[in-house]
């Protein structure tokens, strides 16, 4: 790691240090610190979705947005692209690349679990909308697995 003007290496390794705690934790809140929310933001292309909790909600609250966050971490096809822009700049940037390119490989070790676990969470809150839609017009329905 290098030292940036606006982030140390000593800052870079914390802030790296932080998220594989937080993919380690299964994407945990507690572990979300504001360190990594604000690499996030300022180095990751994100936009702040208000402020940390506002950006926890957007991406970890529903699985399908869990997994397209975590598509940006995603290396495995080649550069991966910003969720929210679309652009590769928040990996190839020169002062950012390589916490950037670490975060990306930190995260193939957890994606695939993590990917699942997001699935199937999506699934049980899609299944609980849909009783609870039909639970509003006097219906109910049997969940049968296919």
């Amino acid at each position: 790691m290098k030292d940036t003007r606006f982030m140390t290496a000593r800052e870079k390794e914390a802030v790296l240090r932080s998220w594989g705690k937080f993919l380690e934790s299964g994407c945990d809140k507690k572990y979300f610190t504001k360190k990594l929310y604000g690499h996030l933001i300022n180095h990751c292309s994100f936009i702040a979705h208000y402020d940390l909790h506002g950006f926890y909600s957007t991406y970890f609250e529903e699985g399908e947005d869990t997994i397209r966050f975590l598509s940006q971490f995603d290396n495995s096809n080649g550069i991966p692209k910003s969720v929210e822009y679309g652009m590769t700049y928040w990996y190839t940037d020169s002062e950012y690349n390589d916490i950037n390119s670490e975060m990306c490989r930190v995260a193939s070790k957890y994606i695939p679990l993590l990917k699942k676990i997001a699935a199937n969470r999506q699934v049980e809150v899609d299944i609980m909308r849909a009783k609870s839609l039909l639970a509003k017009h006097g219906l109910e329905a049997v969940i049968k697995a296919r």
